[in-house]
């Protein structure tokens, strides 16, 4: 819930710390923000220029992930929170399904942060100390500086500057990034976006300045897709913004069941320095 982590909130426009009044989150020089009837707040500063996952698209994500498709890489996220206590940020949070994870077994609390109403109005329901979020990660995040014992990206956009900012000092970010060959059938079979084979190096070069990587890890498994499944894991990435939904169906459809493409992630672990 909200009330778990406003302690950790910032005012989107002077940075100042928030604080509950009534359905609100309201700072000391007077800004107000309604909390949605969903449990979660918007504390985007301005308009963003960043067009969010539409509802459609959040319905296919939570629709693959609660089948357990992904729950190799869960795991793998999990473990690397093992030795983190207090509060965890994840940019680019979606659903809030891999935060959730990272939560479940732990007294951490969580802000799931996503610039899709849609993805955050699911995440405010994905734990019971998780507080959703509607933020840029391209603008000041709405965190206080140093508030994060832990930053979560998962399949996400990273903005090194914020993520080191709203670190504490040797606070620890988990970065989960596809690889060349992840879901290489799937996305041969349907001429789909594939993996740029610089990904990892470009990460490793983004993050150079302000953080040291502590450990990496690739994930490979084989997953076995019926119909429904093919097509929610299509639609739920950056594809689905280049091909109607039509037509995916009628290329999935046409292909031999089950779809059994590999899944192949690299969960990276580093540490921020200063």
């Amino acid at each position: 819930m909200l009330d778990d982590v406003v302690a950790v909130l910032a005012c989107p426009h002077c940075g100042s710390n928030l604080d509950r009044a009534g359905n609100s989150l309201r700072c000391a020089t007077n800004h107000v923000f309604d909390i949605a009837r969903q449990g979660y707040v918007s504390l985007v500063s301005g308009k963003s220029r960043v067009v969010g996952d539409t509802a459609a698209m959040v319905a296919a994500r939570a629709e693959f992930l609660d089948a357990g498709h992904y729950a190799p890489i869960a795991d793998a996220v999990a473990s690397a929170m093992s030795p983190v206590e207090g509060c965890v940020v994840d940019v680019g949070a979606g659903t809030g399904y891999y935060l959730a994870r990272a939560l479940a077994e732990s007294d951490r609390v969580g802000v799931a942060l996503d610039v899709s109403k849609y993805a955050c109005r699911r995440a405010a329901k994905a734990h019971p100390r998780l507080g959703a979020v509607v933020a840029d990660a391209w603008q000041t995040l709405p965190v206080r500086s140093g508030a994060a014992s832990a930053v979560l990206n998962v399949f996400a956009p990273r903005n090194a500057v914020e993520m080191h900012r709203v670190l504490r000092p040797g606070g620890l970010l988990v970065v989960v990034v596809p690889n060349p060959g992840h879901l290489a059938d799937l996305v041969s079979a349907l001429g789909l976006l594939s993996v740029d084979e610089r990904k990892q190096e470009r990460l490793t070069e983004q993050l150079a300045d302000r953080f040291d990587l502590v450990s990496q890890q690739i994930r490979e498994f084989r997953l076995s897709l019926g119909e429904p499944a093919a097509e929610a894991v299509v639609a739920m990435g950056p594809s689905a913004w280049h091909a109607s939904a039509e037509d995916l169906r009628s290329r999935i459809a046409a292909l031999p069941k089950p779809v059994t493409p590999t899944a192949s992630v690299t969960v990276a672990v580093y540490q921020r320095r200063g």
